[in-house]
């Protein structure tokens, strides 16, 4: 693509296209109902996650002008209770030496009563060669934000490539630290941390010491924390090879878990690696610590270098939900946080015995909705249930008790993604009970299994007519109950203060 047109700025697009694509996405079908998405263009990586000021702080990712990864901006949205969303407009544009080929990704911390967003800026040398920095803007308590005038980190140590990007900022008794992704010289991926008392000035620490000395190439969005009195990493390690069920996507997103940080040494004691969602699109997470202790989690509903079909609507991707973290015996676990019942509509139910049969029920139908569904007692092959069922579509979430595996399958989910990574995702899964805690929009599905023991998360494009649900057991009879609630709009579609 054109340099020119893939790295053109927002100010530079004429009125008229603007105005046209603002268009194609009001007239798109696959626009969501409670998800945060794009007004237009691009969305990705959700950064500066925190609490401030009496609000949840949300930015993410944003090219504007297309469908494809140009000249990145931070984008703001703004809530009170992680379930009503309101645009609050541009957070950081690409505008300075140190950020002119955009401003990527980072993170959010309070300090002095302000907001401190810490970025990584991208830019290139006359050659085209990458250039990173780390750079900070602040946003004070009226939404004023005021970007420093000379980066915090202004070259890559030494030992490593120009793929040094995403940090993560917080605080412990020793002061702030940063944890920032990393490519070593070898082309193996890694993290490596810096040190500061002021926020402002910082010392590089070291490589941060695992026992995952080649595990891909890229770790991209470092996360860095403590639950339980355990230490906690996430990142998204690239150039995983698949492995039977495991590291299906183009990129990951995992986890691993030990004993908490020794900020001395910077070994980091740990167990495996577990990948945070099985489902087909699911990236760059960021967690924060709200002000009741709880550790939150947000990601991209997308993955890099992947079609979807809204490209040609002139839009791409959504965030997920916010999702409350926990550990049970050394895993995450994700649920939806509690305020997001708050979207619950009309409510309707059902309870009943299948006994190898398909069947739907009067109001439990539809295409934005929050659906419990526990199958007891399983005395059958498989059990399962369909959902955005129409003549020739439906999306299906099977759980074959006799292979001990649950699977989402979208291979007749509606448009096609253009993916190479195949139409069916699985995990293992074992007992006679199961329960799938769903939250359907138009266009994706996110789907908590057994309380958020395994997450699946991934977008689907059916037609608008297509809204119907089926469960079904197969080869036996299974005690069935559901509950499903109508949700309603959470996200102003529109740009805003108010």
């Amino acid at each position: 693509m054109d340099r020119e047109l893939k790295y053109r700025r927002l100010d530079q697009a004429p009125l008229e296209e603007i105005a046209a694509l603002q268009k194609r996405v009001k007239d798109s079908s696959w626009r969501q109902t409670y998800h945060i998405q794009p007004l237009t263009g691009l969305l990705n990586d959700p950064n500066g996650f925190a609490y401030y000021a009496g609000e949840y702080h949300l930015f993410y990712q944003w090219f504007p002008l297309g469908t494809y990864h140009g000249l990145k901006y931070w984008y703001h949205t703004a809530s009170k209770d992680l379930a009503f969303w309101r645009n609050a407009g541009i957070a950081i544009e690409p505008s300075a030496p140190y950020d002119s080929l955009g401003a990527y990704s980072g993170s959010g911390i309070v300090k002095d009563e302000k907001l401190h967003l810490i970025y990584t800026g991208n830019t290139r040398d006359d050659n085209w060669n990458r250039r990173p920095y780390q750079c900070m803007a602040v946003m004070d308590a009226e939404g004023n934000i005021t970007k420093l005038n000379k980066p915090l980190i202004d070259h890559v140590p030494e030992g490593y490539t120009e793929h040094f990007r995403d940090p993560k900022v917080w605080r412990d008794e020793d002061g702030y630290r940063c944890i920032i992704g990393a490519q070593r010289m070898d082309l193996t991926g890694t993290a490596v941390l810096y040190t500061s008392s002021n926020l402002v000035d910082w010392m590089f620490a070291g490589e941060l010491g695992t026992g995952l000395k080649e595990f891909g190439y890229m770790w991209e969005c470092p996360d860095y924390f403590e639950l339980n009195g355990q230490g906690v990493l996430i990142f998204c390690p690239q150039g995983l090879e698949a492995e039977g069920d495991h590291y299906q996507n183009i990129y990951q997103s995992g986890y691993i878990t030990g004993k908490p940080l020794n900020r001395e040494t910077l070994e980091f004691e740990h167990g495996v690696f577990h990948e945070l969602d099985r489902g087909f699109d699911y990236y760059a997470p960021q967690t924060m610590e709200d002000e009741q202790g709880r550790r939150i989690l947000v990601a991209w509903m997308g993955q890099p270098e992947i079609g979807y079909p809204t490209d040609q609507h002139g839009w791409a991707h959504c965030l997920t939900l916010p999702r409350a973290l926990e550990l049970r015996n050394g895993k995450l676990t994700q649920m939806p946080v509690e305020e997001l019942k708050k979207l619950r509509g009309k409510q309707a139910g059902v309870q009943d015995t299948l006994s190898s049969e398909t069947k739907s029920y009067d109001e439990i139908d539809g295409i934005a909705y929050e659906l419990i569904c526990e199958f007891r007692g399983i005395d059958a092959e498989a059990v399962g249930v369909e959902i955005r069922v129409g003549e020739t579509e439906r999306t299906v979430i099977r759980y074959d008790v006799t292979l001990g595996k649950l699977t989402m399958d979208r291979s007749a989910s509606g448009e096609r993604i253009g993916s190479e990574y195949g139409t069916a995702r699985s995990c293992r899964l074992d007992g006679r009970n199961v329960k799938f805690h769903l939250f359907v929009d138009t266009s994706s599905v996110e789907l908590f299994i057994n309380d958020g023991e395994e997450v699946f998360t991934s977008r689907i494009f059916p037609q608008s007519g297509s809204k119907g649900i089926r469960f079904f057991s197969n080869h036996g009879i299974a005690g069935l109950k559901v509950t499903k609630w109508d949700l309603t709009q959470a996200v102003n579609d529109i740009e805003g203060k108010d």
